[in-house]
């Protein structure tokens, strides 16, 4: 686990505050550009209202041609200064999207405090629909000042033909956005819970695709269905709540613009009737009234957007500031190594001692699976060690003094339950692509007859979790992985179970072969790993009860010969 970043966010207001800080400059140009927009937007009404005051007055041919270029003029910057505004801002919106999207994957690939409920379906949603949602800040605050620089603008060419006017856009400005902020809460709030329920969603669907097969095998598909109908039809019924609170939030909006425009008009009407203001600025003045209501409803509704922005925020403040399952320290494994395990307890162990030297390949086999199945987590790293008594040393430094990373690049714990992912056989076997043992390690995980029963060999493509692989496919290929890693110490757990016993022994005397000098333990109770192996040691009821050859156990332990014999 990485030493954690003081400066990192903890919370949905410092995610966003980083988020804007980045990109500031990309927001400054893009309030610039979007601002020139909306300036250009309103001065179009104000420049027909000064031609039918001047120019048609005046029937001047110049005045008309000089209006028609200002008119141009003021198109032109429209157009361009919205086309390169938006790509600016959307530009920075995806690139800040995607660096969110890389912390969140990142920290969810790591370990954290079992108390931080989040299942990997849960992640999936955050570090998609909600880091895009968090981005879209960069948009709305470029946009928002864009918007009120237009009712600004408008608000004082309207003043300037009369004051009344003027107060009237800048009072009613006022009360929508009042108004509308004490909905838009309401909107953060229910969308983060539709939030929170739609990636319970995923997750339980994450999980009945990851169990499918033993669903099927006990026949608990409808079980099964019924659990993920609940979930998913909470999402709904949260997903009509906010649908219905934006909808009144809209309407409510496009309402009290509309309302502001008709008393805009109406009283420009007035005043025009009264002859306070001339033909040309009541133009002007209903032309304004008629423009303010898009950027009025553009304004309305960022305080909308900031708090979905906001409530996404917090959600990735789950992943992003969950505590690691240790605070490990800072030191580094020494090259080569041998592991110890020192007076260990937790679940079914009972300080449990032995040592494996450095080359040495040792078979550990357990009487109780739940044993092996504590034992190997402890050494995954998956229980801090301030969760277990006693000590687990790697080339004689303590885990609990090494960063997570440094344990598992010396030392892999391969599980029985390998995860194989969509991709190809080679992308499988080495994911970073830059193991030099690829071929040593499809051959010793006895792969070969897969690579050779399909044309593309190691580019054969593999689906989501093997699906068109056969069990015992999967599980050499997760070996072959295992493999492939070439790390100092490799921990194996139950390698061979789903492949026959011919094989099985071809891959014992393969792994000897490959792993030789470099340290192994294998938790296994297959007779040919076993007698792979130059010394066994048995695990029964948390603690070593014996420790010899393979053939001397069998001879001298009817125990261990019932256990292990097939």
């Amino acid at each position: 686990m990485r030493t954690p970043d003081p400066h990192r966010p903890l919370d949905g207001a410092g995610i966003l505050r980083t988020a804007l800080r980045r990109n500031l400059g990309a927001m400054t140009w893009g309030t610039v550009l979007m601002g020139l927009y909306q300036a250009g937007e309103t001065a179009f009404p104000i420049a027909l209202g000064l031609i039918v005051e001047y120019t048609l007055q005046d029937r001047s041919p110049a005045s008309l041609g000089v209006s028609i270029g200002a008119l141009a003029v003021i198109i032109t910057t429209v157009s361009l200064s919205w086309r390169f505004g938006m790509r600016v801002l959307q530009k920075a919106n995806t690139t800040e999207a995607h660096r969110w999207r890389v912390r969140v994957a990142e920290c969810g690939l790591q370990p954290v405090d079992r108390k931080i409920d989040l299942k990997s379906g849960e992640v999936l949603t955050i570090a998609t629909e909600d880091a895009d949602s968090t981005a879209d800040i960069i948009e709305v605050v470029p946009l928002l000042i864009s918007s009120l620089v237009a009712v600004v603008v408008a608000a004082v060419a309207l003043g300037l033909a009369d004051l009344r006017l003027g107060l009237l856009v800048i009072m009613g400005t006022v009360v929508i956005l009042t108004i509308l902020s004490v909905m838009s809460k309401r909107i953060g709030a229910s969308t983060q819970e539709q939030q929170a329920r739609v990636a319970r969603a995923g997750a339980k669907v994450a999980d009945l695709i990851s169990g499918l097969r033993p669903l099927h095998g006990f026949g608990g598909n409808h079980a099964a269905f019924v659990s993920y109908r609940k979930v998913s039809t909470e999402a709904k019924h949260q997903a009509i709540t906010v649908a219905k609170v934006n909808g009144a939030y809209a309407g409510a909006a496009q309402a009290l613009n509309a309302v502001l425009a008709a008393a805009v008009t109406l009283t420009a009407g007035w005043l025009a009737f009264d002859g306070r203001i001339t033909i040309g600025e009541l133009v002007m003045a209903v032309g304004l009234a008629q423009f303010i209501m898009e950027p009025l409803k553009m304004f309305s509704e960022m305080p909308k957007y900031v708090m979905m922005a906001r409530a996404s925020a917090e959600r990735m403040a789950l992943v992003l500031a969950a505590p690691p399952v240790a605070a490990l320290g800072p030191q580094r494994p020494s090259a080569g190594g041998d592991l110890e395990i020192d007076g260990v307890r937790y679940g079914t162990l009972r300080k449990l001692n032995f040592r494996v030297a450095a080359g040495e390949f040792v078979a550990i086999t357990a009487y109780q699976p739940r044993a092996a199945a504590d034992f190997a987590s402890i050494l995954a790293v998956n229980v801090p060690p301030q969760d277990y008594d006693g000590t687990v040393r790697i080339s004689g430094r303590e885990i609990a003094d090494l960063p997570v990373e440094a344990v598992r690049a010396h030392m892999l714990v391969n599980p029985y339950d390998g995860e194989i992912f969509a991709g190809t056989l080679r992308t499988n076997i080495d994911p970073a692509g830059t193991s030099r043992t690829v071929a040593e390690a499809v051959e010793a995980s006895m792969l070969t007859d897969v690579v050779a029963l399909h044309r593309d060999g190691l580019d054969y493509a593999i689906r989501d979790r093997g699906a068109n692989l056969s069990g015992g496919q999967r599980q050499r290929l997760s070996l072959a992985r295992a493999l492939a890693a070439d790390t100092d110490v490799l921990v194996l757990h139950d390698p061979t179970t789903a492949v026959d016993a011919v094989t099985e022994q071809l891959i014992a005397r393969n792994l000897v072969k490959l792993r030789r000098g470099r340290t192994t333990l294998v938790i296994s109770s297959s007779p040919a790993v076993l007698d792979a192996a130059d010394r066994v040691l048995v695990l029964d009821d948390g603690i070593i009860t014996a420790e010899d050859t393979h053939r001397n156990l069998l001879a001298t332990d009817e125990a261990y010969c019932l256990a292990v014999a097939r």
